[in-house]
């Protein structure tokens, strides 16, 4: 069953929009949690235009599952300090206003072969942020994660059902490519609440990152609520997938 684990990036680009106080992402972090998030997912970007060393450090105290830190190799010396739970490694680029794809990790694999070697000699879990993609999956594998975040933008992204039924088959294949090598398998970004089900419904995704639609949506219900509801349509798209319109076979 696929679970969520909620980013609470969006929370700190408020505050950050008036360098105050508020909305403070510790508080968002306990509130998520108690509405039904496996855990937090935060992203501490070199820029740090939204979450501050400061709110990992808290937010890693006050968490009762676990937290995921998403960072370019470069911020590596913030997690071993903190040790966060498990740490994600992304692509980074100062210009971009989100994540624009997966870590090429072929292109760049001794260099990240020794970051998931220097987390982990630290007891942290290592996951890698990948598109869904056979040979980047491999690669991973070869560098010695736990896990693997599958890259979900393509699929947010298509315009009609010829692309979805083509980017779902590839994550629905990666997928199971990943869970072949021993890999744990997550996924996550640009899922909302109209496109989450098909994913959500992948046999053995084990937990869904999602962020931005969620704050979005707390604007207008609150922030627990928001994350209930995410929670309730990933629940009842892994216990019944059946009813969307992709084969999960």
């Amino acid at each position: 069953m696929s679970t969520l684990c909620v980013n609470i990036d969006h929370v700190a680009t408020i505050r950050q929009a008036r360098q105050g106080k508020e909305p403070d992402p510790v508080m968002a972090a306990m509130i998520v949690e108690r509405a039904g998030s496996t855990g937090v997912t935060m992203h501490l970007r070199e820029d740090r235009r939204h979450v501050q060393s400061r709110d990992v450090r808290l937010v890693h105290e006050v968490v009762q599952g676990h937290m995921n830190l998403e960072m370019a190799t470069a911020e590596m010396g913030t997690a071993i300090e903190i040790k966060p739970d498990i740490v994600t490694l992304v692509p980074e680029r100062r210009e971009e206003i989100t994540t624009e794809g997966g870590l090429n990790v072929m292109a760049d694999i001794a260099k990240i072969r020794r970051a998931v070697s220097t987390l982990q000699d630290s007891g942290i879990r290592v996951s890698l942020f990948i598109d869904a993609d056979h040979q980047q999956i491999k690669a991973s594998a070869e560098c010695g994660v736990n896990e693997i975040e599958l890259h979900t933008g393509p699929w947010a992204n298509t315009q009609n059902e010829t692309d979805q039924g083509l980017e779902w088959d590839k994550l629905a294949k990666s997928t199971r490519f990943g869970l072949d090598l021993g890999l744990i398998v997550n996924a996550g970004h640009g899922l909302n609440y109209h496109n989450v089900g098909p994913v959500a419904a992948i046999p053995n995704i084990s937990e869904l990152n999602i962020g931005h639609s969620i704050i979005s949506q707390s604007v207008f219900d609150g922030l627990g609520k928001a994350t209930r509801q995410m929670a309730r349509l990933i629940a009842e798209a892994t216990h019944h997938p059946h009813t969307y319109r992709f084969d999960t076979t």
